[in-house]
């Protein structure tokens, strides 16, 4: 009676350990910003000086990036990871091509006219959209996405620079925020992270 009570017991305890193992499976990992109160509506103005609106884009993944593109340096370089990143993860995930939307929305509404800012988005890709919009509508909107910019003090009315942080936000089909991309690293960085999280 013990041998078999025995034995029973150990084939209890190898059938829940295998539906541990079979039913448990590894758990899937939350994105690093989730539940973060980032992002928001906005209405901007398009490079052909039309209204966009935050909705517009509801059922994509937005990248969502804040510079200027009179930037010498940091801007440009982070623009450039994030069109090749979105083209190689396109690459490799055609069933998911055109569901990524990088947005370069602009803190310098003062020069980054729609055209201005078209043409400079146009540069990383075509399916990048460039944004200026009001004073008051540009930091409404930066104030969402816990931006900061100031203009640096010195230059001239139509020669300065903007001083501003740094982050490029991947949002989900509801507005969610996913996770900072690595746009400051590389390209290839840049598509690892979007084939993590875009489905």
């Amino acid at each position: 009676m013990t041998h078999v009570f025995r034995s029973l017991l150990a084939a209890l305890a190898a059938t829940c350990t295998f539906a541990l193992s079979s039913c448990g499976g590894a758990v899937a990992e939350s994105p690093p910003l989730e539940g973060a109160t980032i992002g928001g509506d906005f209405t901007l103005t398009g490079k052909d000086g039309k209204p966009v609106r935050w909705s517009d884009f509801a059922g994509k993944y937005p990248i969502v990036y804040f510079g200027y593109t009179f930037c010498p340096d940091v801007c440009p370089v982070d623009m450039q990871n994030i069109g090749l990143g979105v083209r190689q993860f396109e690459q490799e995930h055609r069933d998911l091509a055109g569901k990524v939307v990088p947005l370069f929305i602009t803190i310098d509404p003062q020069r980054d006219t729609p055209e201005v800012v078209g043409a400079f988005a146009a540069n990383f890709g075509p399916n990048v959209v460039g944004l200026t919009g009001t004073p008051k509508r540009i930091a409404d909107a930066a104030k969402k996405w816990a931006v900061y910019y100031s203009k640096r003090e010195g230059g001239t009315p139509d020669a300065y620079l903007m001083d501003h942080s740094r982050g490029v936000f991947l949002m989900g089909p509801k507005g969610e925020p996913i996770a900072l991309l690595p746009a400051d690293k590389d390209a290839k960085s840049v598509a690892a992270e979007l084939a993590k999280w875009v489905h």
